[in-house]
């Protein structure tokens, strides 16, 4: 099953061209890792995927809704994390959690452990957000994606700011998700990602995708 399909995909920001006729998809089950310089076109792949940006042209859609007409259908059942970990920084991790949850209509019970899940020590979960590390709001940012269990999950450089062992918890949750079903779109620098995660790596270039390659050490889950 196809969560993403795109055909001849077009996002101007400005009159500018972010993507430029993209043809691409995402099979249930896939992680796809999306390669490409600074302004290539990834983070708008990304948020175009979530319902968050208007196609400018060309047709999509995502999880079987329309990007033209059903945006906010898109948006309920994706879990984005982009280069702003959208928390509120006044807030604890755990009053954070609380609010995704009730935003995205999933239980609060397991707050705590998507909390556990990312490792986020137990002494850091009940001050401001503000007061933490750099790698330890990126954990509550996916701890956030984790307790919402999306169907397609959109992650710009999800490592930022973790450490190894971060890295690592990232990295099964990524495998786990994909083995679930879920599609997962990767935007990173990291090469290495390739070998260890994805099981396609496409190259955007100018708004437009130049390389589209199967990893033939991993096969998708489903």
């Amino acid at each position: 099953m196809k969560v993403v399909r795109l055909k001849g995909a077009v996002v101007l920001v400005g009159r500018f061209p972010a993507l430029a006729g993209v043809d691409f998809s995402v099979e249930s089950g896939e992680v796809v890792l999306v390669r490409g310089a600074n302004g290539a076109g990834k983070s708008t792949l990304l948020h175009l995927c979530a319902g968050l940006l208007r196609l400018s042209n060309g047709q999509g859609d995502v999880l079987g809704c329309d990007l033209a007409s059903a945006r906010g259908a898109v948006r309920r059942r994706v879990g984005l994390l982009g280069h702003d970990t959208a928390l509120y920084g006044e807030l604890t991790a755990t009053e954070n959690l609380r609010l995704w949850a009730q935003a995205s209509r999933v239980g609060t019970t397991d707050i705590t452990g998507a909390l556990d899940r990312l490792e986020l020590p137990t002494s850091r979960r009940d001050i401001a957000v503000d007061r933490l590390s750099a790698g330890q709001r990126r954990r509550v940012a996916l701890a956030a994606i984790v307790l919402r269990r999306p169907e397609l999950w959109l992650l710009d450089e999800p490592h930022a700011g973790l450490d190894s062992s971060g890295r690592k918890i990232v990295d099964n949750i990524i495998t786990s998700a994909a083995s679930a079903g879920a599609g997962v779109l990767l935007a990173s620098h990291e090469l290495r990602l390739s070998d260890d995660l994805a099981h396609r790596s496409v190259t955007l270039t100018g708004g437009r995708i130049v390389g589209d390659s199967a990893n033939s050490t991993n096969e998708p889950t489903q």
